[in-house]
């Protein structure tokens, strides 16, 4: 299951950009294939990092992952032409960085974390008793 939708990335730019992203064969529509290409790759890359502390792929798609997914699909996308503006490549670093906190601990994505909730550890010995100590060492 994708993390993001063609629905998603096109409330995040109009679709005569989107068109003009996929379409290679001047048919004036966007290249549906193309789009899910670029989400698949993005949700590679989010898997990448988040399977370090988390069971990937997502069942229920947390919203950070969902944002990301089309932050970092919108990038693939425009990889495939000119470049991506400045504005989408902030966005996309952004969430790299996000995604390299999460893998490493530091960040959470805030449903189904790992780390969240009490852990309890407890502590116990099976030593056998000391042979010396200081007070069978007295005299010595």
């Amino acid at each position: 299951m994708a993390y993001c939708t063609q629905s998603d990335i096109l409330d995040q730019m109009d679709s005569d950009v989107l068109i003009q992203l996929t379409d290679d064969a001047d048919a004036g529509t966007i290249d549906a294939d193309v789009v899910t290409q670029k989400i698949a790759d993005a949700d590679a890359l989010i898997d990448g990092y988040c399977g370090a502390r988390y069971s990937v792929p997502f069942d229920t798609v947390p919203a950070l992952v969902l944002k990301f997914s089309v932050d970092i699909a919108i990038y693939n996308l425009y990889g495939r032409r000119k470049g991506a503006p400045e504005d989408r490549r902030t966005r996309y670093k952004d969430a790299v960085e996000f995604l390299k906190g999460v893998a490493r601990g530091d960040n959470s994505l805030g449903e189904n974390d790992p780390d969240s909730g009490e852990t309890s550890f407890e502590v116990s010995s099976d030593n056998p008793a000391r042979i010396f100590s200081r007070s069978k060492m007295t005299g010595f």
